[in-house]
């Protein structure tokens, strides 16, 4: 890691409209969450697992946050041409990655956390809350560094990584993956509700994720260890005047 970097992606990332934006949208779950309570429908575990946590918030928060502050981190210096600064010092490539990374992983995490728990438990009030406000919170935090090393691997790859990303998000988890069961095994989604599996302990009817809680933990692994391979290996190969 590079405190230098940290510090400069922290300000960039945090400093902008964009995080205030997501900070707002953030209280959408929470609002939501208070009227379901008001209206005092039955079943708030199954509501509370399956369609807060597993639809809105991981569903559409979590990869929406990740894509904001994953493409940014490192991309948005390629878009002003800040990033021949970076390239040009001797600095690891992997070193660079790593420290936005954990920026933009922190910063997604944050938000998106938040947002979980105060929903969760208003949404549970009263209520047992069986391992879900636990288990979707760790997977909040093990899904947002998935969903941020493919979207700052995204970054490097094409400058047009946030359509690409929205193209994954909208389209191929919120489409594809729910037409086709095999697809399972390519989507962030599906990891990020498998490991919340791993402490959430209701029945099936409640909360039932398309991946066993090994092969979620597996693929998350994984895919961020490539991702951010991949991500480092591009950095590599770029020349200084491909990021003036």
């Amino acid at each position: 890691m590079n405190g230098t970097l940290i510090r400069l992606t922290a300000r960039q990332l945090l400093g902008q409209k964009r995080t205030v934006l997501l900070l707002l949208f953030g209280l959408v779950p929470v609002l939501i969450a208070v009227l379901y309570r008001v209206a005092g429908n039955d079943e708030p575990q199954r509501w509370a697992a399956s369609a807060l946590n597993a639809r809105l918030i991981i569903g559409t928060f979590l990869p929406l946050a990740a894509l904001v502050f994953g493409t940014a981190a490192l991309g948005s210096e390629f878009e002003d041409g800040t990033a021949v600064y970076i390239l040009s010092k001797p600095i690891p490539r992997r070193v660079i990655v790593l420290s936005k990374l954990l920026v933009s992983w922190l910063a997604t995490a944050g938000v998106v956390l938040a947002a979980t728990v105060v929903a969760t438990i208003i949404a549970l009030w009263g209520e047992p809350r069986d391992g879900i406000l636990v288990g979707f919170a760790l997977a909040v935090v093990a899904g947002a560094l998935v969903y941020c090393a493919l979207f700052m691997w995204l970054s490097v790859l094409t400058s047009r990584a946030l359509i690409v990303g929205l193209l994954y998000v909208f389209i191929w988890e919120g489409v594809i993956t729910r037409l086709f069961a095999g697809v399972r095994f390519f989507s962030v989604r599906q990891y990020t509700l498998g490991i919340a599996d791993t402490v959430v302990d209701v029945p099936a009817r409640v909360f039932n994720p398309r991946l066993g809680e090994m092969e979620a933990v597996a693929l998350a692994t994984i895919t961020t260890a490539l991702t951010v391979y991949l991500a480092v290996r591009r950095l590599r190969r770029w020349e200084i005047g491909e990021a003036s």
